[in-house]
């Protein structure tokens, strides 16, 4: 079993934004290539979570004119930063998520991501399915020996 705490996982602060944020500025701030979800906060509490899927689905609708508080997902599954990752694992897979606020005493201290517990714990346990075909490398030519 793993003990290592989710509290050791967090490097910077959380991405957050607010329930009245244009879906277009959230968009924007998930361009960043470090930022995979935004964790909603309102008045210093977490009331939600909003996924690059999220977004995907509101352009495919043509529906950007719409709020981060419309279409964010709450209530959001959350944990302490004392959970172990093997715990934090199980939760995400349970709720069925890829991205877990972690929040003490209310307040939003960090985000980890199934990337983020992916070196500790099993593909299997984090409910990551494989859909490629496995990996057969090329058939290389067979060299000739001259006579």
């Amino acid at each position: 079993m793993i003990r290592t705490r989710v509290a050791t996982l967090l490097r910077n602060s959380p991405p957050t934004i607010s329930p009245s944020t244009s879906a277009t500025e959230a968009a924007q701030r998930v361009r960043d290539p470090d930022i995979a979800a935004l964790v909603v906060v309102d008045g210093g509490t977490v009331v939600g979570l909003v996924t690059e899927s999220d977004l995907v689905a509101l352009v495919a609708e043509d529906r950007t004119d719409l709020t981060v508080s419309a279409f964010m997902s709450t209530p959001p599954v959350t944990t302490p930063p004392e959970t172990t990752v093997d715990a934090a694992a199980d939760r995400m897979r349970e709720a069925g998520v890829k991205h877990l606020p972690v929040v003490e005493d209310g307040t939003c201290c960090g985000l980890v991501s199934v990337t983020d517990l992916a070196p500790y714990v099993s593909r299997r346990r984090l409910g990551i399915e494989w859909g490629g075909e496995p990996f057969t490398p090329p058939e290389l030519p067979v060299p000739r020996v001259a006579d």
